[in-house]
């Protein structure tokens, strides 16, 4: 789990540390391997929360987007074919995951494992399976340093695992990527958007079907108040005053 937000290894709750460096260059071979059971592989669940964001923001999006935690690029590549007019960055706490960036994505935008060489200038900011690598103390204050980042309107939107969903809980359990990781209920994620200042949020969840079902896939988006989605996005609009 993530120490801090500048920190690149983290320590679990059983106290062992964890560098998250070592799983860079394997990174999408692991996470193909665990997704196995889904039939689908970490593209297509890259591009399912680029489509779902293109719904909500529009195609035509024009904005800033800060991909949080963006690994070695896959939602950001997802972004960039969603958006083509929108601006992508990057924030990973693994300096050796954004070497791994493609290039033709650091072309078009700022990939950093730096907080602090980002602009405070985003539209979106976009929190993939993140918050449940970061230790309990630490989260609120993340999404909190994450709206300073934000220009005077914009939004945070969340994506985690379901803890409700019984297949989510198994491949969680058995992901190298997420040993010792504690996965967040809709309701404490909701929490923090509030507690940061977030003056309306939103829940939906995502992800109901696996690919020998995936002719039922079209109906997804109309199963978004049904708690039993794999994963779950919580949404989470700021004005500042200034």
């Amino acid at each position: 789990m993530i120490k801090n937000l500048n920190d690149k290894s983290g320590k679990t709750d059983n106290g062992k540390l964890e560098n998250f460096d070592t799983f860079a260059r394997d990174y999408k071979i692991i996470l193909d391997k665990s997704l196995t059971w889904g039939g689908e592989k970490g593209e297509y669940y890259a591009a399912y929360k680029a489509a779902y964001l293109g719904r909500r923001l529009g195609k035509n999006f024009r904005g800033k987007i800060l991909d949080y935690g963006c690994g070695v690029g896959l939602l950001a590549e997802e972004l960039r074919r969603q958006f083509p007019d929108a601006s992508v960055d990057g924030f990973d706490v693994s300096a050796a995951s954004i070497e791994l960036i493609p290039d033709h994505l650091k072309k078009r935008g700022y990939f950093t494992s730096q907080l602090n060489d980002l602009s405070q200038s985003y539209d979106v900011m976009v929190v993939a399976n993140v918050l449940h690598h970061i230790e309990a103390s630490e989260r609120q204050v993340i999404i909190r340093r994450l709206k300073a980042l934000i220009k005077a309107e914009g939004k945070i939107i969340i994506f985690e695992h379901n803890p409700l969903n019984p297949l989510t809980r198994k491949i969680v359990r058995d992901s190298p990527l997420d040993r010792g990781v504690v996965l967040l209920p809709s309701t404490e994620t909701l929490f923090y958007l509030k507690e940061a200042g977030a003056q309306d949020t939103q829940l939906n969840y995502i992800v109901f079907f696996p690919k020998f079902l995936s002719a039922l896939r079209w109906a997804e988006p109309f199963l978004s108040w049904l708690p039993l989605g794999a994963q779950y996005v919580a949404h989470g609009h700021f004005r500042k005053i200034i």
